[in-house]
């Protein structure tokens, strides 16, 4: 997707409107979090940082609208500062580097303590893991452009540092359009998303039925990394009310899952998969 000329005259992204909804949860588990953050903050603490895999500009217009709004990376941060416990560092990446340095140059801006990579996303996430204190409460936006892009070896790499949260975007159209076509595939976007699923995945029955076996399957293979995805979740839906994608959280700890299911459920209602 091209990009645009921003309201601030950096180059900007166009987004759907459910990009709003989608950012408001990112702010509200970044706000909840906010209070066990600031235990990790300070001189001789292990930090938090803050990791956006695929950042886009840091900025977006809502398509066939005049409204801006703040991409995931910008976001995150205003709502740290606001909350009293910024990020120790944001380390933002994307493949398009254009993209990048206008984040960049957005979040400089703004005073964060801003570490750019110009990497894959798989590539990036490894070297985000080795820059940061492995002691430290770290948290990560993994919003992938497409399903093909969540490289299960991003989940595998940040998975191993110990109090590493992960926010992740797992599409359900693209599985509802495609299972069939990745099914039949010699090299398929279900060995990048879930290795191993063609012995381990029943894909006779339903379409829905074999959905929620590779559905379960990740999840599984995610829990054996020694975090697990939650049952909570956000079904972000689009103007036709058509699913678009799951908004979840892996995490290997309680507490991320209790303020999780805060995050996403802020009328108490519950959802599962």
């Amino acid at each position: 997707m091209g990009l645009i000329h921003g309201d601030d005259g950096l180059p900007a992204n166009e987004v759907r409107i459910w990009a709003k909804e989608k950012h408001d949860y990112l702010r509200r588990y970044v706000d909840i979090c906010r209070e066990v953050r600031k235990k990790y903050l300070g001189i001789g603490k292990g930090g938090a940082a803050y990791f956006d895999l695929f950042c886009a500009t840091g900025r977006a217009r809502i398509k066939d609208t005049e409204e801006w709004i703040e991409g995931s990376a910008v976001a995150a941060w205003n709502t740290s500062v606001t909350g009293g416990a910024p990020f120790s560092a944001i380390y933002v990446s994307d493949i398009d580097e254009e993209s990048l340095d206008a984040c960049v140059t957005r979040l400089r801006a703004l005073g964060a303590p801003v570490i750019p990579i110009h990497a894959r996303a798989v590539d990036a996430a490894q070297q985000m893991v080795s820059s940061v204190n492995r002691h430290g409460l770290h948290f990560a936006f993994i919003d992938p452009y497409n399903l093909g892009a969540l490289d299960f070896n991003i989940i595998e790499r940040l998975a191993k540092l110990k109090r590493m949260d992960m926010m992740i975007h797992l599409s359900i159209m693209d599985l509802q359009r495609n299972l069939r076509a990745y099914i039949k595939a010699d090299e398929s976007v279900l060995d990048t998303l879930a290795p191993g699923w063609r012995g381990a995945v029943d894909t006779t029955g339903s379409q829905r039925v074999v959905r929620q076996r590779v559905i379960q399957y990740w999840r599984d293979q995610v829990a054996n990394l020694g975090v697990w995805a939650s049952t909570e979740h956000r079904l972000i839906a689009g103007e036709r009310n058509q699913p678009l994608y799951h908004l979840l959280l892996a995490a290997g700890h309680q507490l991320a899952h209790k303020f999780w299911a805060t995050a996403v459920n802020p009328e108490g209602q519950k959802e599962l998969f």
